[in-house]
Parts: C-alpha cells; sequence; structure tokens
C-alpha cells in the first residue's frame, strides 16, 4: 500500500507506480486488516460514514451506500449498536464492509476469517464469492486452505517470504502432488508403512501414527490394507494442504 519502500524491483496497484503515487492508488483499494480495527467509541454506521470521510467522499454518497453494506454484511439490524456489542463475527463483517465503503476496484485481504467460527467463515464466504461476481479483484492471504480452494482462480505459495509456486489450484495440484491419498493410522501404521506401504506408493510421508501414501492409482494400497486387521485408513483425493506440505515441509512454523 505504499507504506514501505520495496527492497526491490518495482510494484505496480491498480495501474499506479508505488510507493509514488500509493494515495492516488488507495482511493481505489479496499483493505482488511488481520486485526479488526473498529473504534470502539461510534456505532456501526458511525464507523462507515467516518472511514468514508477518508476517501473524501460526499456525505450523501457514504449515507446512501451505508445501508446497502450493511445488508451486505448480515448487520442491517446493527446500524446503531455499539462496537463493543458485537461477536466477532459481527466485527469482521463490519471490517469487510467498511473496506467497501469507496467501492473499491481490489480488495486486499489479510486472513478474513481467522477465529471465526464455521457459520461466520461460510457467511463471508458468500460474500467474498458476490464480490467476485460483480468484478472486483480480491487478494486474500490465508492458512485455512479451503478457503483458498474454495476462493481463488489463482493461487501463489509463499514461504519465507519467497514466491516458490504459482498457478490455479487445480493446476498446482496436477503439477505438484500425486491425485490420491491413502492415510494410514493407527497402532500398526508405522509397522505397516515400513514393510508394504513404501512398496505400494509412489511417495509416503509418517508424521505422528499417520502414514501419508501418495499415489497415481491407490486400488494396489486399497486391496492390501483391506486383508490388514490392525489398521484403519481414509482414501481421499489429494488437496491444497497436501501440496502446501509438499512445498514447504511439515515442520512447525512460528
Amino acid at each position: 500500500l505504499g507504506l514501505i519502500d520495496p527492497d526491490g524491483g518495482t510494484l505496480e496497484m491498480v495501474g499506479q507506480p508505488v510507493p509514488k503515487a500509493a494515495r492516488e492508488a488507495r482511493i481505489r483499494v479496499g483493505v482488511v486488516p488481520q486485526m479488526d480495527n473498529l473504534d470502539p467509541d461510534f456505532t456501526v454506521t458511525e464507523n462507515l460514514r467516518i472511514y468514508g470521510g477518508y476517501f473524501s467522499l460526499p456525505r450523501a454518497v457514504v449515507d446512501a451506500r451505508i445501508p446497502r453494506l450493511l445488508e451486505f454484511a448480515g448487520l442491517a439490524s446493527k446500524g446503531s449498536a455499539g462496537i463493543r456489542t458485537l461477536s466477532g463475527g459481527m466485527k469482521r463483517r463490519l471490517t469487510l464492509a467498511r473496506a467497501l465503503i469507496n467501492d473499491p476496484e481490489l480488495l486486499i485481504l489479510d486472513e478474513p476469517t481467522t477465529g471465526l467460527d464455521p457459520q461466520a467463515r461460510h457467511l463471508i464466504w458468500d460474500g467474498l464469492r458476490q464480490l467476485l461476481a460483480q468484478g472486483k479483484t480480491i487478494l486474500l492471504t490465508t492458512h485455512f486452505m479451503d478457503e483458498a480452494e474454495r476462493l481463488a482462480s489463482r493461487l501463489a505459495v509463499i514461504d519465507h517470504g519467497a514466491l516458490i509456486a504459482s498457478d490455479t489450484p487445480r493446476g498446482l495440484l496436477t503439477q505438484h502432488v500425486e491425485p490420491e491419498v491413502v492415510e494410514v493410522y493407527g497402532d500398526e501404521a508405522k509397522k505397516w508403512a515400513d514393510v508394504h506401504g513404501r512398496r505400494l506408493s509412489a511417495r509416503l510421508e509418517i508424521a505422528g501414527e499417520t502414514a501419508f501414501c501418495y499415489a497415481n492409482d491407490a486400488q494396489p494400497l486399497l486391496a492390501d490394507l483391506a486383508t490388514r486387521a490392525g489398521v484403519r485408513y481414509l482414501h481421499r483425493p489429494a488437496n491444497l494442504e497436501d501440496l502446501f506440505i509438499k512445498l514447504t515441509g511439515r515442520e512447525l512454523r512460528d
């Protein structure tokens, strides 16, 4: 957003060079930060009205947009409510509505559903899909692989600040991960993996008590496991979590 100078190269945002023309660019961008920073001293409506003033929007324009944004966020009945009375999900939805007050071309969201319950997450996802249908561009960072799979038309994997892969979600899976996964777990899983799993898998990883068997064709694995009484298993297609772990490793990240 032009708040710090880049280490190298050039950067454009909505066609404007940043940080040189950062102010002009920010007028056309909406931002949802990782942590909500709503003003607790004002009501829901007042938070939107004051934020609209930062873009030098006429009061009449802002006031006309507020009811639509509250409806979009599922907060139509909360306009006069204080911020402290809102749940975490309501605050997150209000922060999203606030980012739309200037009708931005580009919306930047930093982990928008972290800490929310499933119902609140799905409500925000529905709202983001509506924005995509309206032609908005959304740049979203997330650690939830299901969120990336549901919302992203193009996905970038970043590790230690470096871009290590970029494509459509399906394209990344096709390039980097075997299509089928068999998770084998239980007391005998590691022993089975050492004796049989490595032979029958294209790739095998062990994490804790679970053996992850990656295969182009899982039928030989499943046929063998059907004869083993001491192990349990789950057969599923590969997903973005498999991709992320393969590209970045299973070590814990802080």
